[in-house]
């Protein structure tokens, strides 16, 4: 089955794998943390790109953790913080290739509930309860993964006809509109707790 077209990051090519290929996708959601959200989720494609034009989970599991940080640091850097996110790619590569067979699709295939497809996330190198609601309200919200309660386990991020995360994002439009309520969301948390995260996360 052919999964919808995302429109993530502005890039038709990035876009095109993201839509293609849920490691693609899974691994822009790990990149999705102190950075644009077009920077992260076109992290894939440049990782791709410097391999030879595949992204291979596999091979990126078997490398070694140094080689990596390598790729993934050399400028253009595919994130902020290039060696700490390269090293948690590289262990939720090795994660999808001995637990998954190297497909993040079984993560959540076989999930009865949106429970256990958020349980299933939330269990991957970092990942923790927050960006495990978001990556379930996006299976849901853009892929049609929606197993009974995924909205309940997306818990903030699964409400429809919001603009709350990268779930809620279709087109240039409602990217702003994400991006106005972190923007707003970050503003109102720094106001009764500066020195917090507006997402609850640290610096990796």
């Amino acid at each position: 089955m052919t999964n919808p077209p995302l429109r993530l990051t502005g890039n038709p090519e990035a876009d095109a794998l993201l839509s293609e290929d849920d490691n693609a996708l899974l691994i822009g959601m790990v990149l999705d943390q102190q950075v644009p959200m077009e920077k992260a989720f076109s992290g894939p494609l440049v990782i791709a790109q410097r391999m030879g034009g595949r992204l291979d989970v596999a091979k990126i599991a078997a490398m070694g953790e140094d080689e990596f940080v390598a790729l993934c640091a050399q400028p253009p850097a595919i994130h902020r913080f290039p060696a700490a996110m390269a090293k948690r790619i590289r262990q939720t590569c090795q994660v999808l290739t001995e637990d998954y067979d190297g497909q993040a699709t079984n993560i959540w295939r076989d999930a009865r509930s949106g429970d256990e497809v958020k349980a299933n996330l939330a269990r991957l190198p970092g990942f923790g309860a927050d960006k495990a609601a978001i990556f379930t309200a996006v299976l849901g919200k853009l892929r049609g993964i929606t197993p009974e309660g995924w909205r309940t386990a997306a818990g903030y991020y699964g409400e429809p006809g919001t603009f709350r995360s990268v779930a809620d994002i279709v087109d240039h439009d409602s990217l702003q509109k994400v991006r106005e309520t972190k923007k707003a969301l970050k503003a109102e948390r720094k106001k009764s707790s500066p020195d917090t995260d507006p997402a609850g996360r640290t610096d990796p």
